[in-house]
């Protein structure tokens, strides 16, 4: 056979793609694409490099013709990017010598088949146990990755396959656990099984699986396993490792193991990648390191890193990667044990602190240093170039620079606390590829014509600095090799030109600037292969053509000025759309059913009107986030939400939709975020969701529900629920005591690390009434834990058991019916920062245990039955009288109605008020003046509670007051 379905032009699509989407996926996607694309290269070369040889076997050209009309021919829109540089399958046919299909390499003396590459072939449908597929019983080589294999199991017979040497199964929509039979196959030298989807993960590997390949796989040199579920394993399940293996690679595969120290001795492994399982632990060896080991990378996981010990051991490193790791001893002395043999060096989100240590990096010849998102300080040295000999020297009053390698490629150094100006020498790296600076704190002038002598440069990122940039949109500057340009708040009041000659751009952001008008319409050029990314949120942009791009896989307009339709044709491999806080109208363009691999989709806050699409219940497997919220939607909720679905938040409030809730939502088993608030839905309580596992988040406020809440169905119904907000409702009979007991997450959230809801492309928000203000959460805290069921018609008693619920912050029961005396167990919810029980039939004294609620800062107990004193000490002295109005008969501070019981008015609290009142009132102060400086004290005092600092030390409001 000839395989000749590769060109230099689809090479070059791998390769761009690759090197800019390892910032922009996470490490497993980046992996995958480097993966597949060395498989598909090494797959090429072997079938293109085959001679005559006799023709297929008449039995095998049947099977593999059956095994090709089993399938349809269709790359679905989650592969695009993977395949879309790869044609179909080539015409098979009965007449033809089966041999010489692109597809299959034939044995030269034998004429069977011994070779199939599938490779992106399109292929769609499932694979069964009796597949003529099984039938090529000679078969060593064979790829069916990307394509879509619908879920079909990784079935048993793949162990019949006994000449089998190189089996590739990735990006190909298997599910289940890799069967033990593969461990049949003796002579495998390469096993690849790497999954796309990092939010659904559907293989598993067991323990017993794992350990067979192990022990019987000792010819295997290649174990590439990414984004599957390996959590059953155990450190034994590493110790008889084959000690062929030349690459081992377990990406992001829920290891919570400690690694066998026998893993670091294998005599012949050159590659362990064994990021993204951040509850992998383990140590390093003493002694007796594979002396081979060239590439290494810890990246996320819970090692232990010492880095002189490893860089002692292990001689032959080449290829580093620690970012975001436990590391031993402090940063100096870490940072000046490199050793020069390492080219390529990344320390990323490690906390290193204080200044970049230059003269002992020791990496004379280093292609790529990454110690982004750190928290360096201070200025980049900077000199004459003339100074500058081979490798460049500088000499500072501050540092003596001995070498910044002229080698360079890449050189990342974003998301520090760097300062002053870009030095004159970033301008003459003659190899320089990607450059990026960007989230530190730089200043002063950056002249694009410079930047335009950096031949190779494909990555610019100066976002988010103070800086300016000087450029001339008169000019043609040569940016030809650009892929990716970031700019975000560069200060842009117009669209930069000087990008219009990248036609193979891939990523631009320009957001958060100031430009206004129209988006130009020669953008429209640029990038129209290549473009998958483009940012212009956060300006005040007011009108966008259809977008023209076909690859685009994630758009923000978010935050501008955009009215009119959506421009959305056909992007079907859009995987985030983001355009909320415009003025978009008119109704969800139907083309929405046919974008299968969105996996965000936010269009809040715009005029959006007509219904609620159903395909959005079921259009794509990939949706984590569905959000309209705030827009003019009508009609009833989408019914068609399937089972197996990935959607992780749906928020719909503020619109006009109406009817009950579909049952089928019971299908979103990774729902955390169910906010249906502020619409016209009429049903009861949905008890049925009480088995979601994931719910954290559940509103269905100022909404038409109506009846009792009932018991739970289940033993731990809402197991993870932190917030409940059934407020303005119809709800009745008792509050629901059952409930309160399961609500486990409520009760120990103090063992949650505190961390905000959302990914990378959304953050999750709510609106809660707060302290007595309507207030909207733009970020909602993990530990954020509060009840409001006010304004309904619930009855009864208040139960004890919510003292249970210890981590409770806010509570709110106002507005019902509810009587009896207020339960002294409210005294344990040590955490509770506001407390409204106002506007019920509550009787009796107020426990004087609410007085050791050290947090609370809100309490409105007013419009009720209570008597006799009220409690002071502590919090309950800064109360006013706001808190405890309308209770006929209650008495003391800070009411004015004194206690029978007080014996010395004079000495009473309230007695010492009216006197000082009486003094003050003459000197200009009145109680007005201190509610009114207590209520500023409030509000700062919220404020300064959720107030947030991201990484890169830039302070920013997570909460919006209405």
């Amino acid at each position: 056979g000839n395989y000749s379905r590769s060109s230099q032009s689809s090479d070059r699509y791998f390769i761009t793609l690759m090197y800019e989407r390892k910032k922009e996926m996470s490490l497993p996607s980046f992996s995958v694409l480097c993966v597949l694309f060395l498989i598909f290269q090494y797959s090429h070369i072997r079938f293109s490099s085959s001679s005559a040889v006799p023709q297929c076997h008449p039995d095998e050209r049947s099977a593999l013709l059956q095994f090709r009309s089993s399938f349809s021919i269709n790359t679905p829109d989650s592969l695009q990017h993977l395949c879309s540089s790869f044609a179909s399958i080539s015409p098979w046919n009965e007449s033809s010598d089966c041999c010489m299909w692109s597809e299959v390499m034939c044995d030269r003396v034998t004429g069977y088949v011994i070779g199939l590459n599938l490779f992106c072939s399109g292929l769609q449908g499932t694979i069964s146990a009796n597949s003529s597929l099984f039938l090529l019983r000679h078969l060593q080589f064979l790829s069916l990755s990307g394509n879509d294999f619908r879920g079909s199991s990784i079935l048993p017979e793949f162990g019949q396959f006994k000449n089998m040497t190189e089996l590739y199964l990735s990006a190909a929509n298997f599910s289940g656990y890799v069967p033990l039979e593969i461990s049949h196959l003796s002579k495998l030298v390469s096993l690849q099984l790497i999954e796309f989807n990092e939010q659904n993960i559907k293989i598993n590997v067991s323990a017993a699986t794992f350990q067979a390949l192990a022990r019987n796989l000792t010819n295997l040199r290649e174990l590439q396993l990414s984004n599957i579920d390996m959590s059953s394993l155990s450190s034994i399940s590493f110790m008889n490792m084959s000690s062929s293996l030349t690459s081992l690679y377990l990406v992001s595969t829920k290891l919570r193991a400690e690694l066998s120290e026998n893993v670091f001795r294998l005599p012949r492994l050159q590659e362990l990648e064994l990021d993204a399982n951040e509850e992998l632990t383990g140590l390093f060896p003493n002694s007796n390191w594979s002396s081979a080991l060239r590439v290494l990378d810890l990246s996320y996981t819970g090692f232990s890193i010492d880095l002189p010990h490893l860089l002692k051991n292990a001689r032959s490193l080449s290829d580093l990667s620690l970012s975001y790791c436990n590391f031993v001893g402090s940063h100096p002395t870490i940072l000046s044990n490199l050793t020069p043999q390492i080219v390529s060096l990344n320390l990323a989100g490690n906390n290193f602190s204080g200044q970049i240590p230059w003269p002992t990096l020791n990496l004379e010849g280093a292609i790529s240093l990454d110690f982004s998102f750190n928290n360096f300080t201070g200025q980049l040295p900077d000199v004459n170039s003339a100074s500058r000999q081979s490798f460049s020297l500088f000499n500072t009053s501050k540092y003596l620079l001995d070498r910044v390698p002229s080698s360079l490629t890449t050189l990342r150094l974003s998301h520090n606390f760097l300062t002053g100006k870009i030095p004159s020498w970033i301008y003459e790296m003659p190899y320089l590829q990607e450059l990026d600076l960007g989230n530190n704190f730089f200043t002063g002038n950056v002249e694009i014509e410079k930047l335009s002598n950096l031949k190779e440069l494909s990555t610019l990122d100066l976002s988010s600095n103070n800086l300016s940039l000087s450029f001339n949109n008169s000019v043609n500057y040569n940016f030809d090799n650009l892929w990716a340009l970031r700019l975000s708040s560069c200060n842009l009041s117009e669209f930069p030109h000087f990008f219009k000659s990248s036609k193979d751009l891939g990523t631009l952001d320009l957001s958060r600037n100031q430009i206004q008008g129209n988006v130009p319409k020669w953008l429209w050029e640029v990038g129209q292969n290549s473009l998958f990314e483009l940012n212009l949120s956060h300006n005040f942009l007011t009108y966008i053509e259809p977008l023209p791009w076909k690859e685009l896989s994630i758009l923000d307009l978010s935050f501008n000025l955009f009215s009119g339709p959506l421009p959305i044709s056909s992007s079907p491999g859009l995987q985030v759309l983001l355009g909320s806080k415009n003025q978009f109208g008119g109704q969800i363009p139907t083309s929405f059913c046919n974008m299968s691999s969105l996996q965000v989709l936010d269009l809040s806050y715009n005029n959006l009107s007509g219904k609620v699409p159903q395909c959005l219940g079921n259009f794509s497997e990939y949706l984590t986030v569905l959000d309209l919220r705030r827009n003019r939607l009508h009609g009833t909720l989408p019914t068609t939400y399937a089972k197996g679905n990935s959607l992780r938040s749906l928020n719909l409030n503020e619109n006009q939709l109406e009817g009950s809730l579909p049952r089928s939502l019971v299908h979103c088993r990774s729902l955390e975020v169910l906010d249906l608030g502020n619409n016209l839905l009429n049903d009861t309580f949905p008890n049925w969701l009480e088995s979601l596992p994931e719910l954290r988040v559940l509103v269905l406020r100022s909404n038409k529900f109506r009846g009792a809440i009932g018991n739970p169905k289940i033993n731990f119904s809402f197991p993870q629920l932190r917030i409940m907000d059934l407020s303005y409702n119809e709800f009745n009979g008792v509050l629901p005591t059952k409930y309160f007991e399961n609500f486990k997450a409520m009760m120990n959230a103090e063992r949650v690390k505190m961390e905000y809801m959302g990914e990378r492309y959304y953050q999750d928000s709510v609106m809660v009434t707060m302290k007595g203000l309507k207030i909207e959460l733009v970020k909602i805290q993990t530990i954020l834990i509060t009840i409001d069921l006010s304004s309904n018609n619930f009855t009864g008693k208040i139960p004890e058991v919510i003292g249970k619920l210890k981590s409770l912050k806010g509570l709110n029961f106002s507005h019902n019916m509810l009587n009896g005396t207020i339960p002294h167990t409210l005294g344990n919810l040590t955490n509770l920062e506001w407390l409204d029980l106002s506007s019920n039939e509550l009787a009796g004294m107020i426990p004087s245990q609410l007085t050791d609620l050290p947090w609370i800062a809100f309490l409105n107990l007013s419009q009720n039955h209570l008597v006799g004193p009220i409690p002071h000490g502590k919090q309950f002295n800064t109360f006013s009288n706001d808190s405890f109005n309308d209770n006929l008969d209650l008495c003391g501070f800070p009411l004015s109605k004194m206690c029978n019981e007080d014996t010395d008015e004079q000495n009473s609290p309230s007695s010492t008020l009216e006197q000082k009142h009486d003094s003050d009132e003459a000197n200009g102060f009145t109680w007005k003046v201190v509610v009114l400086g207590y209520g500023c004290g409030f509000v700062f005092g919220i404020s300064m509670g959720y107030f947030t600092f991201f990484s890169n030390g830039k302070a920013s409001w997570i909460l919006k007051w209405l």
